[in-house]
Order: structure tokens, then C-alpha cells, then sequence
């Protein structure tokens, strides 16, 4: 049933292509001819990670997974830093982006937003020692803070909107920028939750949340492709509102946010 679904909506595409007078494939043609579909993800825990053996695990392979096993196709992830990752896309290097990424609207002038297929919002996990019992981002807001983010994500613009006066410290890796935090070299790191509650888990005797786990933002997460293919944009808006509707995206989100069994898949 569906695969049925499947192919009917992928026809439903190349329908409108069609009378749109479309003068190529779209992005889903290419990839069903293909029979692979190329993902650009970064590590980033837990949307994507690598567990004990070696293998890419996290919310965006699930995701992604799902979706080419819909498609009848195989599913190739290409792992590249953040701050590169739109280029790469637009550049061909791979097919879409789907690894935890936030429509934003300097983002939107260089690639094409699907619809939200889950939300994220921006948290802090600080240094108990250098920022003992701060609870407001205000703390954080003066001139001799340290702060650290992951280069090219939006956690360098929250922590620009909310706290101007601090020093930002950026890093290609995320795992880098947390690790400054343990080792007392920043006094605290701006991430999407849970980030900051998984290192907080891994290191209580030196991490705590400020906020308390809460968030101060709330981001909307799509799928990014190349400007300019209409019919592939449908494609997956409807792939995403199907998943939506029979509560999958739901239960991949409790078990990947809300849960913590999947930590052992790193222990």
C-alpha cells in the first residue's frame, strides 16, 4: 500500500512536470533513474552520528532512510562540514540536504526550503565553575563571556541576537565546541537542544543547563534542494505531510529528543 502511495504521488509529479512544459528531470527523476539518493548530512547529535561500529545513526537517517526505501531506491549519505554544506549542494555534490538544518531567510536566497518536518530550538550548557548558578541568558550578555558555536549553523546568529557583548569562539566540529566548555577554555556552548542536555548527561560533575533544558528560539527543520525544481519541492512536501499524518515523524522525534536509549548506542 505504501509503495502504491508512493508511486502515485512521483507520478502526480511527473504529471505536473509535464504540463508545465518542464525542459528537464526533475531532482526525484534523476533519482529514481539513478536508483540512489544522495544526502548531505554533518554530525551533529543526535539528528546525525556515528554509534560504536562505525555506522551513521540519528533522527536525519531515519528520516532520510525511510524516504529512499519509499522510493525504491538506495540511500548514499555524503558527510560534510556545516559550513560548507550548502555549497556542496549547490555544486551538485549531492541531491538534497536533510541533517537537522533551519530555514532561514538568507539560507532561502541560495536554496530551496520543503516544508517543516519537525521544529528545534536553541539551548545552553555552561561550565559550572567559570558560570556558577547563571540562569538567564543575561549572564552570559558581557564583554568577557566566552561563548562557543558550530561554524555556519544558526546557533552563531542566536547568540549574536542574544547575547552581543560576549566572545564567539566558532568550530567546524560541534563536538569541538562542547569540548571547550569541559576543558574550561569558553564558558559555556550555544546549540540546538538536546545538544547541551546529552553533554550535560555525559559530563554533570563540570556541565549544567542554565536554562534549565528549555529553549529561547524555535526553528523550523525542512529539507534543502537547488532552486528551480517545483516538482521535486511537491514531491517531498507531500512525502513529509504523509509522514505527518500517520504520526511517524512524531514518534521518531520522542525517541530522538525526548528519550535518552539511544545514548547507549555510543557507550
Amino acid at each position: 500500500m505504501k509503495r502504491m502511495w508512493i508511486l502515485a504521488l512521483i507520478a502526480l509529479v511527473a504529471l505536473a512536470g509535464l504540463a508545465g512544459a518542464q525542459a528537464k528531470d526533475s531532482l526525484v527523476d534523476e533519482i529514481m533513474k539513478r536508483g540512489v539518493m544522495k544526502v548531505g548530512v554533518d554530525v551533529f547529535v543526535p539528528w546525525v552520528f556515528k554509534d560504536k561500529a562505525g555506522n551513521l545513526v540519528g533522527f536525519e537517517i531515519d528520516v532520510a532512510s525511510r524516504l529512499a526505501k519509499e522510493m525504491g531506491v538506495k540511500v548514499e549519505f555524503v558527510e560534510t562540514k556545516w559550513s560548507g554544506i550548502i555549497p556542496a549542494l549547490l555544486t551538485n555534490k549531492f541531491d538534497v540536504i536533510i541533517g537537522g538544518m533551519s530555514s532561514t531567510t538568507e539560507r532561502s536566497l541560495k536554496v530551496n526550503f520543503s516544508m517543516p518536518y519537525d521544529y528545534s530550538g536553541m539551548s545552553i550548557c555552561a561550565n559550572k565553575k567559570m558560570a556558577p548558578g547563571w540562569t538567564r541568558l543575561e549572564d552570559f550578555n558581557k564583554p568577557n563571556i566566552i561563548l562557543t558555536v558550530r561554524t555556519g549553523a544558526t546557533p552563531v546568529a542566536a547568540a549574536k541576537k542574544f547575547m552581543p557583548k560576549a566572545q564567539l569562539r566558532q568550530f567546524d566540529d560541534e563536538a569541538q565546541a562542547y569540548q571547550e566548555v569541559v576543558n574550561g577554555r569558553a564558558h559555556a556552548c550555544v546549540s540546538s537542544q538536546p545538544g547541551p542536555e546529552t553533554w550535560v548527561n555525559k559530563h554533570p560533575d563540570i556541565l549544567y543547563l542554565p536554562l534549565g533544558g528549555n529553549t529561547f528560539t524555535k526553528e523550523p527543520i525542512c529539507f534543502a534542494v537547488r532552486k528551480g525544481d517545483p516538482d521535486a519541492m511537491a514531491f517531498f512536501n507531500g512525502w513529509i505531510n504523509r509522514m505527518e499524518w500517520d504520526g511517524w515523524l512524531e514518534e521518531r522525534h520522542q525517541y530522538w529528543f525526548t528519550g535518552n536509549e539511544w545514548e547507549k548506542l555510543t557507550q
